[in-house]
């Protein structure tokens, strides 16, 4: 496990070494590092955009898609955005290895991934991904999958009583053309995919990690814990959470319209109205129950899942100061 997670170590570390050019706290102005592209898993922030919610607070919001070559760590501690949006296994990991980043808002409640495989590989349960080829994704995102083959046992370094970690790219290529027996999918976007490629959903079997024990938390508003010692920033903070919720709750409302507003957003022209459509009907299924706050039995779910690693766990102890409930308090008061 440890050299799958030497790139991720990478990022972390040579974010710590970049400079911090923050602009002022004091200026109305916010800058969001998004996980990945400008898709609906991202829709609540665009809806609070383009409705004029960041306006309402008197705030300049700029939102910056994220890719395959952005990790929203580094860029959050080289001072290039304000808040960014992470999965906590990724942040908290960030955090340990000496990034200290604070969640300050927890838009989704539910986990959207799953690992989707061929049924024909006589997979039914985890035990039967020994001697398989698993694809999986990194820059933070094989933190859930290391954590749970951990629990069960499975070594990933191959052979016949483990899995082979296939690094895999954001598309599901891998398992369409058998180069893996599972893939990590997204209940909102990759799973999509593999049906659309003319797959149907009798050839597969899926683990959904919410109904494996394994879940943790994705999607959090993470900022640097030495700026929530300034009064204003905090107070910036705030409304932008107050905005961007008021966003979120319209979307799951709307999801045609927040689709829509997406793609009015999407600068590349890489998405389609139906792909965006289906995503945001299964956004709205994981932020559905979330005001925005983050609940502290579900942070400490995904701390013991990340601690259950065995002997070589994704974090070495549980953290402190990793959220503050004191922005959604006042923002939902």
């Amino acid at each position: 496990m440890k050299k799958l997670l030497t790139g991720a170590a990478t990022a972390i570390a040579l974010a710590l070494s970049a400079p911090a050019f923050a602009a002022s706290h004091a200026d109305s102005s916010v800058k969001l590092q998004l996980q990945w592209v400008t898709q609906a898993q991202f829709a609540g922030y665009y809806v609070a955009l383009e409705k004029g919610y960041y306006e309402e607070e008197g705030l300049e919001v700029e939102i910056l898609p994220g890719g395959p070559d952005i990790a929203p760590p580094q860029v959050l501690a080289g001072g290039g955005a304000d808040a960014m949006l992470n999965w906590m296994p990724s942040a908290l990991a960030a955090r340990e290895k000496g990034l200290p980043v604070v969640n300050i808002a927890q838009p989704f409640k539910s986990s959207g991934l799953m690992l989707t495989c061929w049924k024909d590989t006589g997979i039914e349960g985890p035990q039967d991904f020994k001697g398989k080829t698993i694809g999986v994704w990194f820059f933070g995102n094989e933190y859930p999958f290391l954590s749970w083959m951990s629990q069960e046992g499975i070594s990933t370094d191959g052979g016949e009583d483990g899995v082979t970690v296939l690094k895999q790219g954001f598309n599901v290529d891998p398992l369409i053309q058998r180069q893996a027996d599972c893939i990590s999918t997204m209940t909102y976007n990759e799973y999509g995919q593999v049906l659309d490629a003319g797959v149907s959903e009798d050839e597969l079997v899926t683990f959904k990690y919410e109904d494996m024990g394994v879940a943790t938390l994705e999607d959090g508003i993470y900022v640097l814990e030495e700026n929530l010692e300034d009064p204003a920033f905090k107070e910036k903070m705030v409304k932008f959470v107050r905005a961007s919720m008021k966003g979120w709750k319209y979307a799951e409302e709307n999801p045609d319209e927040a689709a829509g507003i997406v793609l009015d957003y999407d600068e590349t022209g890489a998405q389609t109205e139906a792909h965006q459509v289906r995503m945001m009907g299964e956004i709205a299924k994981l932020t559905a129950g979330s005001n925005g706050a983050l609940d502290p039995a579900d942070y400490q779910r995904t701390v013991d899942t990340l601690l259950a690693g065995g002997s070589d766990p994704v974090i070495t102890a549980a953290p402190e100061g990793a959220y503050t409930l004191e922005i959604t308090d006042e923002a939902l008061d």
